[in-house]
């Protein structure tokens, strides 16, 4: 199986006689999916490159004091919508990922629409895809709830949602809900503690929709959430108590947000909003809820020639005090950040740099953000991380 790439003999042998990778995942294993086949041309739009490579995800170790990735097989992905488009199961025995497009010799600048969707069985090593289905046009975020019984994945062009019944780890298509405007673009999609209950961003209509889920039967909370201009990446803590919206703006050059929602409060609402840098794609709160991390490509992603063009990103660190942030941290990071991603522990803090197929790698000690050796994805750029996890 020519999927089979970096050194997975190495997780192999850490895992003593072909355990699980769940038993290696317990260690603080997290998955990249890495688009092979979108590079930015001269104009900054998103093309194939002349030999489209295969898209990935690769297993990456973070237990210990150094980072390393131990397995890469061939996964549809893109790096098109937000960095959610994995979800791993609870026990670390299969995951989803999900694709908005892919290579396509016919399709503007090499590239169409894509709606596939592949189950990972990850007790195997390496991990193997054992089932392949479709969604709807642009498939992006998927999300299963806490029950483990529905799974949704958010179309982004489509402007609907794929439901699915979940058993056995496989899933079984059980409809479409239609948000009545294909405008919308739907983008971040995360289910509440309750399971009846999940929040949606719109990112072409400026909003986040409260969606009521009785079994495969949704309905929109006629209250939307107002958090920002295009809101995007979205995050629920580990508690349950507060949501985390990026407010991507129009990627113009201008300061963009993050907003916080509250949970507690019926109906939920926003009750802050901070300024960040512009492009504020990676979002993600630390594991214990304390801290939420913000990365910005701060027009990494443009042209050099343009005014706001930038040769790398930064990363924001906010303390979480109570229903508000207060910055107590930044870094850089590379070009066009997409992913964010802590280990269990909350010390370790990754982040996704599509721009040089790196992901750099911090270190969190409550104060400070400490650079350590990147890591190099080969063959595509990294998009969407998954784990276990908060």
């Amino acid at each position: 199986m020519r999927n089979v790439r970096n050194g997975w003999a190495v997780l192999a042998l850490a895992v003593a006689g072909g355990a699980a990778l769940g038993s290696a995942a317990r260690a603080d294993v997290i998955l990249s999916a890495n688009d092979g086949h979108t590079v930015l041309g001269a104009d900054g739009q998103l093309v194939a490159p002349a030999q489209p490579k295969p898209d990935t995800i690769s297993v990456i170790d973070v237990s210990g004091a150094t980072q390393r990735i131990t397995a890469t097989i061939d996964v549809p992905g893109s790096v098109v919508g937000p960095p959610t488009a994995i979800w791993v199961a609870p026990d670390e025995s299969w995951a989803i990922a999900t694709s908005a497009t892919k290579a396509d010799p016919a399709g503007k600048n090499g590239i169409s629409l894509d709606d596939r969707v592949s189950v990972l069985d990850l007790t195997v090593m390496p991990p193997r895809i054992v089932q392949s289905l479709t969604a709807g046009l642009g498939a992006t975020t998927v999300r299963v709830s806490p029950d483990g019984q529905i799974a949704l994945i958010v179309n982004r062009m489509a402007g609907t949602l794929s439901i699915y019944t979940v058993r056995d780890k496989r899933l079984t298509p059980a409809g479409t809900f239609d948000l009545g405007n294909k405008a919308a673009l739907p983008s971040g999609l995360a289910f509440l503690h309750d399971g009846k209950t999940a929040l949606l961003s719109r990112y072409g209509d400026n909003m986040v929709n409260v969606l009521h889920i009785d079994g495969t039967h949704i309905t929109i909370d006629k209250r939307p959430i107002t958090t920002g201009v295009g809101p995007y990446t979205l995050d629920i803590n580990a508690a349950g108590t507060l949501a985390a919206v990026s407010n991507m703006g129009r990627g113009d050059g201008d300061v963009d947000s993050v907003s916080l929602i509250d949970l507690t409060q019926s109906p939920p609402r926003t009750v802050d909003t901070a300024g960040v840098p512009s492009g504020p794609e990676p979002l993600k709160f630390s594991p214990d809820g304390a801290y939420l991390a913000v990365g910005a490509q701060m027009g990494s992603n443009k042209p050099p020639g343009d005014p706001f063009h930038h040769d790398h990103g930064v990363v924001t660190m906010f303390a979480v005090a109570g229903t508000h942030l207060r910055q107590v941290a930044q870094a850089p990071v590379g070009p066009w950040a997409e992913g964010a991603a802590f280990s269990r522990d909350g010390h370790t803090l990754l982040i996704q740099n599509m721009g040089d197929d790196t992901i750099s790698v911090l270190h969190w000690d409550g104060h400070r953000l400490t650079p350590a050796a990147p890591l190099t994805i080969e063959g595509g750029g990294p998009e969407t991380f998954g784990q276990a996890w908060p």
